[in-house]
């Protein structure tokens, strides 16, 4: 016979009920119960808890038989257990940050066989919460959503390292001159996780600060960041190390940080009443303006920018040193201008809004490309361009992204519905048919983008 084990943590309780027709109760810890796990071939259970023991019980009667020992045991909450397939060992995770490997003897004892080294940096987000043992595969999962792959045959070796993303990723930065490719995305909590072309979780970035992050731009060797306090951070990149950053206040909260690629000691800086230019962390000079600003981009080069604006016109200025001179006034979009982009080849620039437009325009007699860009149902969020400068791509609210042909009908566009669940907030091209999006849901997807 066979029983159905049920945990219940109501109130302080640290009961298990061995059920038929509950005729067993036990009360052997002296705290939270976290797991229950039967062996493979059903002749024991295991039960882990917070007061940091593993008992073992037989499978059939429920009795208590054994219990993992004390010696080299966890020093900290025992948050679940994996058995063997074989049944004849088990793996235990903790809030002490560790894993450990059980050899369960005849006698229905667990003896330590070994602790897994798991890579971290010490802190609550390396605590452990979740294993599983699989075939040869020992898989552990820590608070901060990191997922370690050791080898049951060589725990000894160097365990895979992967993770992701906990909260919305506010955008993608492709690393231009990187090979394989490289991306960067950052998501609201200031997490900076590296993505590998053809290889995927490269590693994530850390930062001797972790605040928010709200703009991002980037460059090799170094990142640029601003966040929630009008301060704009240059932070110098070594490997997956963020070095010590430079600041400078801006005087409001940026809503958009662009560098000038082919000089990045330049960037122009907008917020909702001023444009401003720094040179490195120093600003040379701060434009107001009488119309709020909500989006803008620069040009490689660093001598035009255009800005766009609450009241859905696009102004195009000239940049000379530390000068900042308005030039013309562009008139199409219905709405806030969320996101502007140059085209790689810098011969054109692409502007979207909240009333789920977007227009392509020609950057020298700055006329519309690409118009009728209308088939977002919610406000459009990013845009991005292929490298060839021959498509574009949108990312909405709605969920979708839309990649367009340069030279076709809009109509003709391809459309990636549910790309993300609560809406697409980053897009890149890591090559011309090689789409990445990412968004509210905090996944990043890559779509490999095949024209009719």
């Amino acid at each position: 016979m066979h029983y159905l084990v049920t945990l219940f943590t109501y109130g302080t309780s640290c009961d298990i009920f061995h059920i038929s027709l509950f005729t067993l109760n036990f009360r052997d810890h002296s705290n939270f119960v976290n797991c229950i796990r039967y062996s493979p071939d059903g002749s024991k259970f295991i039960t882990v808890s917070s007061d940091k023991k593993g008992l073992i019980y037989d499978g059939k009667t429920g009795e208590k038989i054994g219990e993992l020992s004390a010696e080299g045991g966890h020093t900290g909450s025992i948050y679940a257990v994996s058995w063997s397939p074989d049944s004849k060992q088990v793996l235990t995770v903790s809030a002490d940050k560790t894993a450990k490997l059980w050899d369960i003897m005849e006698d229905a004892s667990g003896k330590l066989n070994r602790t897994l080294a798991c890579p971290g940096t010490g802190g609550v987000d390396d605590m452990l919460v979740g294993c599983l043992w699989q075939n040869d595969h020992l898989l552990t999962v820590s608070l901060g959503g990191t997922f370690n792959v050791f080898s049951a045959s060589n725990p000894d070796k160097e365990p895979v390292m992967f993770a992701g993303h906990l909260k919305t990723i506010s955008s993608l930065v492709l690393f231009p001159q990187s090979s394989p490719r490289t991306i960067l995305s950052t998501s609201y909590d200031g997490v900076i996780m590296r993505w590998i072309q053809g290889v995927g979780y490269g590693g994530r970035l850390m930062r001797k600060n972790n605040t928010q992050i709200k703009c991002f731009a980037a460059v090799e060797e170094e990142l640029v960041t601003s966040g929630y306090d009008n301060k704009v951070f240059r932070i110098p990149l070594n490997g997956d190390q963020c070095g010590d950053a430079e600041s400078v206040d801006v005087g409001g909260q940026p809503n958009a940080l662009n560098l000038a690629i082919q000089n990045p000691e330049f960037a122009l800086i907008t917020t909702d009443s001023g444009i401003v230019l720094l040179h490195n962390s120093k600003v040379i000079s701060t434009t107001k303006v009488n119309y709020t600003i909500t989006s803008s981009s620069v040009s490689p080069d660093g001598t035009e920018a255009v800005v766009g604006a609450q009241d859905g016109k696009l102004r195009i200025y000239s940049i000379n040193g530390d000068t900042v001179t308005e030039e013309a006034v562009l008139e199409k979009h219905r709405g806030a201008i969320t996101s502007i982009h140059y085209s790689p080849d810098v011969s054109m620039f692409a502007s979207a809004d909240v009333n789920r437009e977007a227009v392509v325009w020609d950057r020298a007699s700055r006329e519309i490309k690409l118009k009728n860009m209308l088939y977002h149902t919610a406000r459009i969020n990013t845009v991005a361009w292929s490298p060839d400068s021959r498509l574009v791509a949108t990312g909405s609210l709605d969920t979708c992204a839309i990649v367009y042909e340069i030279g076709k009908p809009a109509a003709s566009r391809i459309t990636i519905k549910g790309a993300h669940l609560g809406g697409v907030h980053g897009l890149t091209f890591v090559d011309n048919d090689t789409l990445v999006t990412a968004g509210e849901d905090a996944c990043i997807r890559v779509w490999k983008v095949v024209q009719q």
